[in-house]
């Protein structure tokens, strides 16, 4: 028992050695740099940690050309001129039931109407249909964004209304809406 424990204290003194040698005297200087090679960073999944991404950055795999993009983990759109750039991006509310990542159309669109939800809502742009509900993005016209009912199936993205007024211009009669997961 006294070899293990004499074991496990010459190893902490050994660990706390090292840790000291690299914290510098003054904390603002930089660290030195470690005396032996390290592995790259790991993700808690225990692979290598990816770099962060841009939040704001167009989606790499959302194709290419004139469209609107609709980041479903993101919960984000980002409206994207044909050589590539965001013009705009903002945050959506989904609806209880998301449209398959994929590429889509515009196919209608309506001024005002009454939302699934009761709710008034105003440009809506409609793109497709999932689990018989139709999929499209609006903005309520009393600017609400709230969570929608998650026993109810409704297919609004909803946004705020000056992000609808955005999309409504840009998103006409056939534009092209590309879903990523």
């Amino acid at each position: 028992m006294a070899g293990l424990t004499a074991a496990a204290v010459a190893a902490v003194c050994f660990l706390a050695y090292q840790a000291s040698a690299n914290v510098p005297a003054d904390l603002s200087a930089e660290p030195k740099a470690p005396a032996t090679a390290t592995a790259p960073p790991t993700s808690p999944s225990g692979g290598p940690k990816r770099p962060a991404r841009d939040p704001l950055a167009v989606p790499a795999a959302s194709g290419t050309g004139e469209r609107v993009v609709y980041g479903l983990a993101d919960r984000r759109v980002w409206l994207v001129t044909g050589g590539g750039e965001a013009t705009r991006t903002f945050t959506v509310t989904p609806s209880t039931v998301s449209p398959p990542p994929g590429a889509y159309a515009v196919t209608s669109r309506s001024g005002s109407v009454r939302g699934s939800d009761g709710v008034q809502i105003e440009h809506v742009v409609r793109f497709a249909t999932a689990q018989d509900v139709a999929i499209g993005f609006s903005a309520a016209v009393d600017g609400s964004t709230p969570e929608p009912d998650p026993t109810k199936k409704t297919g609004g993205i909803r946004m705020k209304r000056a992000d609808g007024n955005a999309l409504w211009s840009f998103a006409v009669i056939g534009t092209k809406i590309v879903v990523v997961p």
